[in-house]
Order: structure tokens, then sequence, then C-alpha cells
């Protein structure tokens, strides 16, 4: 499948999937290479407005800023590249942490399709609810980040962020947007949601919550 760039005659190659007979009906793991999985159930979750619903016949992601070609990938596009499984556990700065099994489309993979400007320095997360967050664009690729579209072998529930929850390892829960509608790339610092209201931008694990 082709898809034009915005106000442009290119045609960039994009993979396209019919949506799996199983989707959404898939039986959820709770062991992967010898680790265990938190059951869904049992995972700690939060939101600034509640659960989103979003449709995946319509949903798109845009990505877009400091891009060579800005593009919309609809959602069966994203899961037609190889993906990648990682576990990884998720800390809140409330304390409570979970692991779980991760898998989704690398963000690196998207971005080699949109090309990425010279100056570009931060990447921007937006989501449907308002929500924000932002990474430096070193930090993405060197830990290869996910968007990620199952959890535990799952089709993401919508309270867990479907159709995409960004899996940010190393980083405390408020880094991991959900209900990802938007990507943008810049060349200015960026304060999201909890990271204007105090919290810090880096949010390592083990680090301070504060700035």
């Amino acid at each position: 499948m082709t898809l034009a760039e915005n106000g442009s005659e290119n045609k960039i190659d994009i993979p396209w999937v019919e949506l799996p007979d199983d989707f959404r009906k898939e039986t959820e793991s709770t062991e992967y290479q010898n680790i265990e999985l938190t059951p869904i159930f049992r995972q700690g979750n939060n939101a600034i407005k509640g659960t989103q619903h979003i449709d995946v016949e319509t949903y798109k992601l845009q990505i877009d800023g400091l891009v060579d070609r800005p593009v919309y990938f609809t959602y069966n596009q994203l899961i037609a590249y190889p993906p990648t499984s990682k576990v990884v556990s998720l800390n809140c700065v409330e304390g409570w942490s979970f692991t779980a099994k991760w898998t989704g489309v690398p963000l690196e993979t998207l971005l080699n399709v949109t090309g990425i400007k010279d100056n570009a320095t931060e990447v921007i997360f937006y989501s449907s609810d308002g929500y924000s967050t932002s990474h430096s664009l070193t930090y993405l690729p060197d830990n290869n980040i996910i968007l990620a579209y199952k959890l535990n072998d799952v089709t993401l529930p919508d309270e867990r962020g479907f159709p995409l929850q960004l899996m940010a390892e190393d980083k405390f829960g408020y880094k991991w947007a959900k209900w990802i509608i938007r990507i943008e790339l810049t060349d200015k610092p960026y304060e999201g949601y909890w990271e204007s209201r105090g919290y810090s931008n880096n949010a390592e694990v083990g680090g301070p919550a504060f700035e």
C-alpha cells in the first residue's frame, strides 16, 4: 500500500494487513521466557480523564514536526510491521509496579519511514485525552522503545491505552503515554502534563520524581 505525503505527490510504501480473526479474542499469557507476567486485571493504571475509547476503523497515528515526510499510519499499517516483544516493568511514582510482555512496532521503524530533520532533539507524544509527554530523541533508539499494541499477548484493552501505549523502559509510568494519536519531533524542550506540574522531565526509575 502507498501513502502520500501531506501536500506532496511523492509516495511512501507502507505495509498493510487485515485485522486477524482473533482480534480482541486472544488468550492472555501468564509467563514469557520463564518470567512471570502480572495479569492485566492486577496491573495498576492511571489516566487524567478516565478510559478513552478509540475506533480502530477511523484511527490514524500522525507523525509530524521536524520530519522529512509527515505521515498518518492506520492501525492496520502499524500491525503490519514486524513486531518486537519485550518483558519490561512499569514503575509508578506512587510506588506500585508490574511486569508485562509488551509487543508492538519499534518507534525507530516508523521514524525511518518519515525521516528525521538534523535539528530534531525531542519527541512529543500526544494522547486522545489531552495528555502529553516527551522523550529525548537519543533515548528512543538507544533503548529500542516500542509503540505497544499488545499486552501479555492480547490486544491492548481500552483502559490500557488501545490502540497504542508507549513502552518507555526505565522511565516512570507517567512517561508511558497511552491512547497515542500524534507524535511530533521538535528542536525545543517540552514539558508534558505532569512535567509542567513539577515532575521530573528525565523521569529515570530510581531517580527523583520531582525537579
